[in-house]
């Protein structure tokens, strides 16, 4: 095999340039293999380089069955690479891995992709050749044997690859059509409405100090009495944590009832919200 021949087989191998390719058959006398790993070392040079950078863009990607389901969110620097079909790849194969290791991440960076490397390896090589800081996010998995889970993608890029994702897991022993729908409207309710727990008493305390604060300060120029300020003050942050709170939020479907009303409607007595988890790239 001529050099010529040898360089065009390293860079279907890497997808590395015909540069990069050609000085490697150089360095590694011709051995494809340790031209492969010369490569590699070049490529994580170049990767902890564009590790200081910002990757605010990036995707959501979705797996998983009706018992148990997913989420991982995978962070680039730019909208183009998002829609990249080898960052696609990538994710999606990712994705299905996120699932079986139940979003452990340490794990996962050592899992086995399909080419025989690991996680690591494949993303350090990825970031070497779309040239772009890529970095793995958050992820999530939440399982269910007894209930019904649901999920909803907004702003698809591919399949199960979007801006956007949603997830939801219900207790009840009710598998019907109707619960399945809801659970798919619920899902499709909590990518619009982002609530911030599932009851208002469950609200992150520090976020309620945070709007306190905030009330507090826009009411103290205000000229009114102390106890009108009071009650003012009362009523803006119940009406913040009906607001907030999935039970109590508008129900987007019919905004003159709340959550909890629609819940009550479908009179499935044990059916309750187990769970629920959204994510959006750049939030």
């Amino acid at each position: 095999m001529s050099d010529i021949e040898k360089v065009k087989k390293l860079r279907e191998a890497t997808g590395a340039g015909f540069k990069d390719c050609n000085l490697a058959i150089k360095e590694s006398n011709g051995d494809l293999d340790k031209a492969i790993e010369i490569l590699r070392v070049k490529g994580i040079s170049k990767a902890s380089k564009k590790m200081s950078r910002d990757a605010k863009e990036g995707v959501v990607v979705v797996s998983g069955d009706d018992t148990k389901i997913s989420v991982i969110e995978v962070n680039c620097e730019t909208d183009f690479v998002a829609k990249n079909d080898d960052f696609i790849s990538f994710v999606k194969e990712l994705s299905e891995l996120n699932n079986e290791n139940g979003s452990n991440i340490e794990e996962l960076k050592a899992a086995k992709m399909k080419n025989g490397q690991t996680v690591e390896d494949n993303l350090v090589a990825l970031i070497a050749k779309i040239g772009e800081k890529i970095t793995i996010g958050k992820a999530k998995t939440i399982q269910n044997n007894d209930g019904v889970n649901n999920h909803y993608l907004h702003t698809v890029v591919k399949d199960n690859v979007a801006k956007l994702a949603v997830m939801v897991s219900l207790d009840t022993k009710d598998n019907s059509d109707t619960i399945k729908t809801f659970s798919k409207q619920l899902s499709m309710h909590i990518a619009a409405s982002n609530p911030l727990a599932l009851e208002s008493s469950l609200i992150d305390q520090s976020i309620i100090d945070k709007e306190q604060e905030l009330v507090t300060e826009e009411l103290k120029n205000s000229g009114k009495p102390d106890d009108i300020a009071k009650k003012i003050s009362l009523g803006k942050m119940n009406k913040f944590k009906e607001e907030n709170a999935l039970m109590t939020q508008a129900w987007v479907m019919e905004p003159k009832k709340k959550v909890q009303d629609i819940i009550k409607e479908l009179s499935t007595a044990d059916l309750k919200i187990k769970e629920f988890f959204r994510i959006k790239i750049g939030e």
